[in-house]
């Protein structure tokens, strides 16, 4: 009898079926760096409509997974915030 079940998971397999296919759950695109795919866009502490894209409604930055940047531009979104919050363009906290 296990036997039996056995060789019917494996012949699902070798037919094509897939196992692991939930229709709950699908698959995330990644997401591409907004500075790598468009080379016209450049990061200026000055603009703050332009970082706000890159904080949360309490002020805090984006990790990457949210951004979607890579970690060279993560790292210059970062300081460029820092820069803005620093001569007070950008708030450090949000109320």
């Amino acid at each position: 009898m296990a036997d039996k079940k056995q060789n019917s998971r494996n012949n699902k397999r070798k037919n094509g079926s897939d196992d692991d296919f939930n229709p709950k759950f699908r698959k995330i695109r990644k997401k591409v760096c907004v500075m790598c795919s468009n080379k016209d866009f450049v990061l200026d502490y000055k603009n703050p409509e332009q970082l706000k894209k890159f904080i949360n409604e309490k002020g805090k930055i984006l990790p990457r997974r949210a951004t979607g940047a890579c970690a060279k531009h993560q790292r210059d979104i970062t300081q460029t915030i820092k820069r803005a919050r620093h001569i007070a363009i950008l708030p450090y906290t949000q109320n």
